[in-house]
């Protein structure tokens, strides 16, 4: 298992499309992957479970991320997370 925290640097935070495209990448894994924010845990390859956390922009978020392909979903998130979700940066 990896754990790993980010920061959401996009204008918004993580609204319906951002969510979609965490969603994206997470819903083809097939680890057990689940995104924790403020003490609240969600299924991350749900797009309501991701939406319902109301993720402002300026907070870090935890993906856990367990198993066979767990390396190369950490790093696409890490890699949709550093280009601000292809929108302004806060």
């Amino acid at each position: 298992m990896i754990s790993k925290k980010l920061i959401v640097t996009n204008k918004f935070g993580v609204h319906a499309r951002p969510a979609g495209m965490i969603v994206d990448i997470t819903g083809k894994s097939k680890s057990e992957i689940t995104i924790i924010f403020d003490g609240q845990k969600a299924n991350a390859k749900s797009i309501l479970n991701v939406m319902m956390l109301a993720i402002p922009p300026g907070s870090e978020v935890q993906f856990d991320i367990k198993g066979e392909d767990e390396n190369e979903i950490m790093e696409q998130l890490e890699k949709l997370f550093n280009e601000n979700f292809h929108e302004e940066s806060y």
